[in-house]
């Protein structure tokens, strides 16, 4: 006899029982199908549709496979054809990977309420004890109400007792309300399982039966979901013995106790590699040794036998900002091997898996400024590229959130290429003042996350990331990434270095420069407090923020001073890619309130630093101004009435999908 119900070819002998094979994605049935089938297997095109069925024997029964999928319904052919054939099993044999229960008995549990008899096979225990989680397994047995064999199934553990539980295999338990609902509809179309897909507004099921689909969909999944977490939180507890040291050290990562001293420790690191190491012993190479002693005189000599140095082109080519000489010092003798450090260190906590635990970690700060955990990642990406973390914003859960982020990004996070000259110029100037300029950053972001927090309207969505095995970053992998977002670099950066030289290069002929700089030295000198010159730092940030960046460091600056330009070159406007993303993403509109609101407040807070500083000539009174500050942010955010922090949401354990 043939299975015709499935829509595909079969051969069924006589008193053959279907068993079908189920579960998520990369659970491990192939492994399965293969011990229960060995050679006798077969494969055939489920009608309509380019996927492959396979199916084979086992003694006097036939098994059948099923694509891996997260429900059955109608939304894909890939949970279309595991509806069908499931809903014609004699057997289900669900197939869960123990270190994400929390996801995968979902399907479970709406399996079970199909009614079809089922066992679940519990794979990768042997994972699940190594990442110290522990399942109470006959435990889980009661609750679901179908027996439960562990196994591994790579290892051919557990599968013997697996097949001699297929005899035992029985319907499960089921949601008293649920149930109530499905008796009446059973009666109306005489199967468990297509009324439990009909009250779960299944067109294609409704439409055999010729009824409307219910729809409740959203509240029986929601329940499905509560009643999964719940059997998580009976069965499910993490323990210390057996547990690898990359899972000990993963969970305390995300522990506030001892989380934020490792990413102090690991911040320590970064700094001391881009900071210290390259801002200094590499950029001296680099930069003094071959750029300026070797690169530029080479330079200037073979283009001094035809132009003049001292003449218009001259100027332009191979003077003070010369296209020949400043653009191409800068780029490649400073900043590029401060990127390639950057990107360095990023990719390393990338690929090690420790960014999205960072993320978790940082959920309840970035609660108060209208941001869940997850923007942290597009924060973090910020300090690589702001043009792409701008971008990267829209995977946040709501249109408030990725406008905050997009401010906070524009306003107060420094690129990669500005961090890196912001790295080295701060070297020089002493720990309390390389600190007081974070300090400053933070409680902007701060302050001014709180303020957009409060006035708009909504608040931050629950965060749900997902956590993968902590490991060490594999070279190549780091390597690769730090090749290919370095090459980015060069090539976004370039031709804007160039137009920014060649405008400074214009002005210096022109005599516009010193006409700029007495213009705006009632802006730099009187109220900034810093040289005349600065000016044309900041002429150079309308170009690249770290192109200005670097131009404050040929200034002779007190302390104090490079701590001040350094803040206002950073809150300064974004670069132009960053501003054409943001003018893309947000509209002319907001993307023009955003860039004058960055320029009014990058002069403004530097304005306020250096008057307070001269005001009392202490650096204490301005650690003393930020903690007013975040003082008042803090008032601002405790006030009743506005939008509320949401604390964060578990899925299932928290230990691989983390709330």
């Amino acid at each position: 006899m043939h299975c015709h119900q499935l829509g595909i070819n079969i051969n069924i002998p006589e008193g053959a029982r279907k068993i079908v094979l189920a579960g998520n994605p990369n659970v491990g049935k192939s492994v399965f199908f293969n011990a229960f089938t060995g050679l006798y297997v077969d494969v055939s095109n489920y009608p309509g549709t380019t996927l492959e069925i396979s199916h084979g024997l086992y003694k006097k029964d036939v098994v059948i496979d099923t694509p891996g999928v997260y429900g059955i319904s109608s939304f894909n052919d890939e949970e279309r054809i595991a509806r069908d054939i499931i809903l014609s099993a004699d057997v289900v044999i669900n197939i869960v990977d123990a270190v994400h229960l929390e996801r995968d008995l979902f399907l479970t549990q709406q399996i079970i309420d199909t009614g079809v008899p089922t066992v679940v096979a519990l794979n990768m225990v042997d994972e699940a004890q190594r990442r110290g989680i522990k399942i109470d397994i006959d435990l889980l047995s009661d609750l679901l109400g179908v027996p439960v064999v562990p196994t591994v199934a790579t290892r051919k553990v557990g599968l013997e007792q697996l097949e001699n539980t297929i005899e035992r295999a029985r319907r499960g338990n089921i949601d008293f309300h649920l149930d109530e609902r499905l008796k009446s509809m059973v009666d109306r179309v005489g199967s468990q399982g297509e009324a439990l897909l009909i009250l779960e507004s299944d067109p294609i099921v409704a439409k055999r039966h010729g009824l409307e689909p219910g729809n409740d969909r959203e509240e029986i999944y929601l329940a499905r979901r509560e009643r999964v977490n719940d059997i998580i939180g009976h069965v499910v507890s993490e323990v210390s013995q057996g547990a690898s040291f990359a899972t000990r050290l993963g969970r305390w990562m995300i522990n506030p106790l001892t989380g934020i001293p490792i990413l102090a420790l690991a911040l320590w690191a970064m700094y001391e590699l881009i900071g210290v190491f390259i801002a200094g012993d590499v950029v001296e190479i680099t930069e003094e040794v071959i750029m300026q002693g070797m690169y530029e005189p080479y330079i200037k000599g073979l283009v001094g036998r035809f132009v003049s140095e001292g003449s218009v082109l001259g100027t332009i080519l191979i003077g003070e900002f010369g296209l020949l000489t400043m653009t191409v010092t800068y780029l490649l003798g400073l900043l590029l091997p401060l990127v390639i450090g950057f990107y360095l260190s990023l990719s390393a906590f990338e690929d090690s898996g420790y960014l999205p635990r960072i993320a978790t970690l940082a959920d309840r700060v970035m609660n108060f400024l209208g941001l869940n955990g997850r923007a942290v990642i597009p924060i973090i990406l910020g300090f690589g590229c702001v043009t792409m973390a701008t971008i990267t914003t829209r995977m946040l859960g709501s249109e408030r959130e990725r406008r905050i982020a997009t401010f906070l990004l524009a306003l107060t996070i420094p690129c990669s290429a500005q961090m890196a000259v912001i790295a080295s110029l701060l070297v020089g100037v002493g720990g309390s003042y390389a600190l007081l300029y974070a300090v400053a950053i933070l409680t902007l972001l701060a302050f001014a996350g709180t303020v957009l927090n409060r006035l708009m309207a909504g608040q931050s969505t629950p965060l749900l990331i997902d956590l993968p095995p902590l490991r060490l970053p594999m070279l190549e992998n780091v390597v690769k990434k730090t090749t290919t977002k370095s090459i980015g670099f060069l090539k976004e950066a370039a031709p804007l270095f160039a137009l920014g030289s060649l405008i400074i290069s214009t002005l210096q002929v022109t005599g516009l420069l010193v006409a700029l700089q007495n213009l705006l030295s009632p802006l730099t000198v009187g109220w900034l407090n810093l040289p005349k010159e600065a000016a044309q730092a900041f002429i150079m940030g309308f170009v690249r923020r770290d192109f200005g960046a670097a131009g404050l460091s040929n200034m002779e600056l007190t302390a104090i001073q490079t701590v001040i330009g350094l803040v206002v070159i950073t809150i300064f406007v974004p670069c132009i890619a960053s501003t054409l993303v943001i003018f893309k993403e947000r509209g002319r509109s907001e993307g023009a309130f955003l860039w004058l609101t960055s320029l009014t407040t990058a002069f403004v807070v530097g304005g306020i630093l250096a008057q307070v500083y001269a005001a009392f000539q202490n650096i204490w009174a301005l650690y003393i101004l930020c903690a007013i500050v975040l003082l008042v942010a803090a008032v601002i955010g405790r006030l009743p009435g506005g939008p509320k922090p949401l604390t964060p949401v578990a899925s299932g354990t928290g230990r691989d999908h983390c709330g």
